[in-house]
């Protein structure tokens, strides 16, 4: 096999390493260690924290791309398939190659569909076939056959990936901008309530369609330089990253604000300042620190957001490229489906099943995160 790394998944494993690096770091000082015991000590915090490393080791399994090599004859270089496949792939090999021939529902043993079937008189009639894999299929299957539960699997990558890397775009405008203006304020504080203030006059859904539609030409104009299709859809999914992340940090950087208005007006910001301490360093060991509980807390709760407006864009067309698989994408196709009678219900009910659990776990490790952090909360309990 012939290993493949696509930009997501070097900036996926960058990531990891960052924060293995701060984990590390963590590991030698107890006010930063503390609050996250805190977090795993309790039920649900430590429920939700497995949920969450469940679904980050499939999106990591599923980050493991490369090539299959065929047969070659000797003495001739060898050959690779065109197909970019993963780990996880390999490891669900019986569910990605167990295909039928179109809907079938979960666990069953024959097809949804009726067909012209031939007796053993040499008869046709109507009937159900049997299927080429009765029982194996534990959500049922899609319009051209594909298991759904591993469609569902594949989706979670493409989550991760929306929740994560938009956050890291929308992290340094967020806070530079929204402790900037608090702290400054004046013109400072004007010129950005201008910016983010104009940028929210604009419906989001309609400037991030613009913004992909942009890109996607771009794409398609240029389309030498991605070898598969596999790269070109990464490269679109990482364009709509970035967009979101360019379009959706005015929230934080307006709660980020409040809050530092409040604090440049405490004592020891007010103590720095007498001593002439730099205003750098104000804002990275004084008001930085004081805010970190309310980032961390939304950037978990804007994960959750991230993750289902991907499923909102990608049915209406301007998400993730259509050859991707993502929850979004299966929702769109489950939406004729719906329609049919009788109800192919099963595809959309994965979706959700695996988006409302998701959803869910970030919700409830942000709860306990802010819990464990939140001096005011903890005097409170």
């Amino acid at each position: 096999m012939m290993p493949i790394l696509l930009w997501s998944d070097a900036l996926l494993f960058l990531l990891l390493a960052g924060v293995a690096a701060l984990v590390w770091t963590m590991r030698e000082r107890d006010w930063l260690r503390e609050p996250w015991r805190q977090v795993l000590k309790s039920r649900l915090g430590a429920a939700s924290a497995l949920i969450l490393a469940v679904y980050l080791s499939l999106g990591l399994i599923d980050s493991l791309h490369y090539r299959e090599r065929l047969s070659a004859e000797p003495g001739k270089p060898a050959q690779y398939g065109g197909e970019v496949l993963s780990g996880l792939d390999w490891l669900l090999t019986p569910l990605r190659t167990h295909v039928e021939k179109t809907y079938s529902a979960p666990l069953a043993t024959r097809l949804y569909v009726k067909e012209s079937i031939k007796g053993a008189d040499g008869r046709e009639h109507r009937d159900y076939p049997e299927l080429k894999y009765p029982g194996a299929h534990l959500f049922g299957t899609d319009k051209v056959g594909q298991d759904v539960f591993y469609l569902a699997l594949k989706s979670i990558r493409t989550g991760l990936l929306i929740g994560t890397l938009t956050t890291l775009v929308t992290l340094p405008f967020a806070l530079g901008l929204g402790i900037a203006a608090g702290y400054f304020g004046g013109r400072v504080d004007d010129a950005i309530q201008y910016v983010y203030t104009t940028l929210n006059s604009i419906p989001g859904v309609l400037l991030i369609a613009a913004s992909v539609l942009v890109a996607q030409v771009q794409i398609e104009a240029h389309a030498a330089l991605f070898d598969t299709s596999a790269a070109r859809a990464d490269v679109r999914l990482l364009a709509l990253c970035a967009i979101m992340g360019l379009t959706g940090w005015t929230g934080l950087a307006r709660l980020l604000r409040g809050e530092a208005l409040k604090l440049r007006e405490l004592e020891f910001v007010q103590a720095a300042r007498a001593f002439g301490v730099r205003q750098g360093r104000i804002l990275l060991r004084h008001l930085l620190p004081n805010v970190m509980h309310l980032v961390l807390i939304t950037v978990v709760i804007d994960f959750s957001g991230l993750v289902l407006a991907e499923a909102v864009l990608s049915y209406v067309g301007v998400g993730v490229d259509p050859a991707m698989i993502s929850f979004g994408n299966m929702i769109n196709g489950a939406r004729l489906e719906l329609a049919r009678e009788p109800v192919v219900w099963w595809q959309l009910a994965a979706a959700f099943v695996f988006m409302f659990v998701l959803v869910l776990a970030a919700n409830l490790f942000a709860d306990a995160v802010r819990t464990a952090l939140d001096p005011k909360a903890e005097r409170k309990a």
